[in-house]
């Protein structure tokens, strides 16, 4: 009997194989991003104008036609007592696996940063003063996000921390993410989400003060919002929604690259795709698809996920293989090619994260090993990084030139400087020799 699944399997042996896999990448792209002329897209706008002209009023009102709850000005921030009791109250053997990720996570980003070094002479590093963090809401605790984007400011040495998030836990943010933020010495807390929390910390109100730069994963309404802001305030990149790229030949298990694909599916909406040079490997992935997602609490909305946004797709070759996948510039990729697997990494030029290997799938970076999760999606990675602590940094250049250097150059200026008819440039150095 066919099964709902078999349809999102394709070869390069199909005569509509090149459109398959076009209309595979519109899918994903306009996964984390709405169109131009969209109704979405003009609603959006409509969003963040209103904030930006009504401030906390609009807040409040967007709060509760989108969340369903109704808050006041003065009770969108979470007050320190509540940080508190939500720390008190965590699970104590959750809390340890936190604190680990919190300090892998450190340790990792304080050795990647450049802030510090002051390597050339010739530029200073200072930290962003003030940053505005989104966390998804969901039913279910986030806290990982928070690690995954505080701990990157506060190694870059920023001051402020702002933390959003919708009131999606009983009319409030769920007490492990509370908890993470009173862990890491955060006390600016908000619920808030969506849209309008993007454009209330853009601008600014009475409540809440403005940030210098957003960050975040989020659907597709804050991240179009963050895209929308930009300008005024930094922000980081297009973060959302998930996806992940397998590349994985006859020598991977078959079992784990469906695993992988539904951990990414679950989210829905979540971009799940296999390429692999063997249709005997493919038939035996889709044959454990159909499997493990029967187990799943929320099968059939997994299932719907993956016939949108899954894909399991035979190419003739490796090197196609690789060809397309730095074309589709994932969030993730991961590789599963027995020991050919670091071989084929090298060949990869765009892709927000790299697991190598059987035994490195995507849930490794999302919690643990201390690289940020918040990483460029809808093929983005072509020009995105992922977040890191040297995002809160700014870069000043320093020029300190000595009389006799400022004569030394003098010509070369003033003749450059009149090449472009400015003469009062020119003159700036004149009267100094």
């Amino acid at each position: 009997m066919p099964h709902e699944l078999d349809r999102i399997i394709f070869s390069y042996k199909q005569s509509n194989f090149e459109k398959s896999l076009s209309e595979l990448r519109f899918k994903v792209v306009h996964a984390a991003r709405f169109k131009i002329d969209s109704e979405e897209n003009e609603q959006l706008r409509k969003i963040v104008q209103d904030v930006m002209k009504r401030g906390d009023e609009a807040v409040a009102e967007y709060t509760k036609k989108f969340d369903g709850v109704n808050l006041l000005p003065e009770e969108f921030r979470i007050s320190e007592s509540e940080l508190k009791k939500a720390h008190k109250g965590i699970d104590k053997r959750l809390l340890v696996s936190i604190q680990g990720a919190i300090k892998n996570v450190r340790t990792y980003q304080t050795e990647i940063f450049v802030g510090d070094k002051n390597i050339c002479p010739g530029i200073k590093y200072t930290p962003i003063k003030r940053v505005g963090i989104c966390v998804p809401g969901a039913s279910a605790p986030l806290p990982s996000t928070v690690i995954m984007t505080a701990v990157l400011a506060q190694v870059a040495g920023v001051k402020e921390i702002a933390v959003v998030s919708p009131p999606r836990y009983q009319g409030s943010i769920h007490p492990t993410t509370l908890a993470v933020c009173y862990e890491l010495g955060i006390k600016e807390v908000y619920r808030i989400g969506g849209a309008q929390a993007v454009a209330v910390m853009a601008r600014g109100t009475n409540t809440i003060e403005k940030v210098d730069k957003i960050v975040g994963p989020g659907n597709q309404w804050v991240q179009m919002a963050k895209r929308e802001v930009f300008g005024p305030v930094d922000i980081d990149l297009i973060a959302g929604p998930s996806e992940v790229l397998i590349l994985a030949n006859s020598k991977a298990n078959p079992a784990w690259v469906a695993a992988d694909m539904i951990s990414q599916a679950e989210h829905n909406p979540g971009s799940a795709v296999v390429f692999t040079d063997s249709e005997k490997f493919a038939a035996n992935v889709l044959a454990e698809l159909k499997n493990q997602v029967r187990e799943l609490n929320r099968s059939k909305e997994t299932i719907e996920c993956l016939k949108k946004f899954g894909a399991i797709i035979v190419f003739e070759n490796t090197d196609e293989i690789i060809t397309q996948a730095n074309f589709f510039a994932p969030e993730h990729l991961e590789i599963q090619c027995g020991d050919e697997s670091r071989k084929i990494a090298e060949r990869i030029e765009n892709a927000g994260a790299i697991f190598i290997g059987d035994f490195s799938p995507v849930a490794i970076g999302d919690y643990w090993a201390g690289p940020s999760h918040t990483l460029p999606t809808g093929m983005t990675a072509r020009f995105f990084s992922a977040l890191s602590a040297n995002d809160f940094i700014k870069s000043t250049s320093i020029i300190e030139y000595s009389k006799k250097q400022l004569a030394e150059s003098a010509d070369d200026i003033i003749r450059l400087a009149e090449a472009e008819g400015l003469d009062a440039h020119a003159k700036s150095v004149k009267i100094r020799l």
